[in-house]
């Protein structure tokens, strides 16, 4: 039986719950190898570079991070509801001869510079983000209309360093009996609302998606595209190896996340995919030629 994802108002305790969720034991405990055990990891996740369509950069990466417990929801659109919304420089790509528009709650741990240890209350917090897809120069990217984080210091990094569109957010995210319970609420100063409150699993066994396919289309995608304040569109490098995917199933109590962007969603079902865990580094975004 599905469980109930009623509202409930957001409070200091959202905090503390998105915390409690992801802080492990030791997480300080340098002396124990901790923090040499995450080097490692980042390195390991370079190793395998195969499965993707182009080689990662040959310069040395910025930041590393967890993604976790992370649902992908997708909705088929006609491609003439985004295309003004993306920099004409970026293609807005397509399948099956329509364009996709995501939403992806998840949380994320160990985000970090390179060389400096991750913070609990700095380095971990749920995220949820508005996307669709795009191809620059041969290479397949996301392009995010909107991404709301549970921690104000990566939102304003993320504005000044990444030029994305970061919003703040009160956000709670648990597992509970192999249910992930998510809630999100925009609080950011002077923002359009968004507003996300459901839960989701994943119903199959874990797969890697199969090239050509609507699953691959949309997940195997290995840089970021954004925009700064005068209009030039950089796109950021990352790397991990391929998503292991799951079916899943969802119940959504509230969906307000693409109102921001002039846009309501079709009365159809979205496709959704769960993938557990995904380590990834990435690059500083760098300018693109026009």
């Amino acid at each position: 039986m599905r469980p109930s994802c009623a509202y409930r108002e957001p409070s200091a305790s959202f905090a503390a719950s998105a915390v409690k969720t992801q802080a492990k034991p030791g997480w300080l405990s340098f002396a124990t190898g901790g923090y040499y055990w995450r080097m490692v990891r980042s390195r390991d996740v370079l190793q395998k570079t195969e499965h993707r369509r182009y080689p990662p950069p040959s310069g040395s990466w910025a930041m590393s991070m967890h993604w976790h417990d992370l649902l992908f929801m997708h909705w088929p659109v006609p491609e003439g509801w985004l295309r003004s919304l993306v920099p004409a420089a970026l293609n807005l790509d397509t399948f099956d001869g329509s364009a996709w528009l995501g939403v992806v709650p998840f949380r994320m741990s160990g985000v970090r510079p390179r060389f400096v240890p991750g913070i609990p209350l700095l380095s971990n917090f749920p995220e949820i983000n508005l996307r669709t897809y795009v191809t620059q120069g041969g290479k397949p990217g996301v392009w995010f209309f909107s991404l709301d984080a549970h921690n104000p210091v990566a939102v304003r990094l993320a504005r000044a360093t990444f030029h994305l569109p970061y919003f703040d957010a009160k956000m709670s995210c648990r597992d509970e009996n192999g249910w992930i319970y998510y809630e999100s609420v925009r609080t950011h100063r002077d923002a359009p609302d968004a507003r996300f409150i459901g839960c989701y699993r994943p119903t199959g066994e874990t797969f890697d998606s199969r090239p050509g396919s609507l699953e691959n289309f949309l997940t195997e995608r290995y840089c970021l595209y954004s925009a700064d304040a005068s209009g030039n569109v950089r796109r950021g490098d990352v790397h991990h190896m391929m998503w292991p995917l799951q079916s899943a199933e969802a119940e959504i109590e509230v969906l307000e996340m693409t109102a921001q962007i002039g846009v309501e969603l079709l009365d159809t079902e979205p496709v959704l995919h769960f993938s557990r865990r995904l380590d990834v580094v990435a690059w500083a975004p760098k300018k693109v030629d026009a």
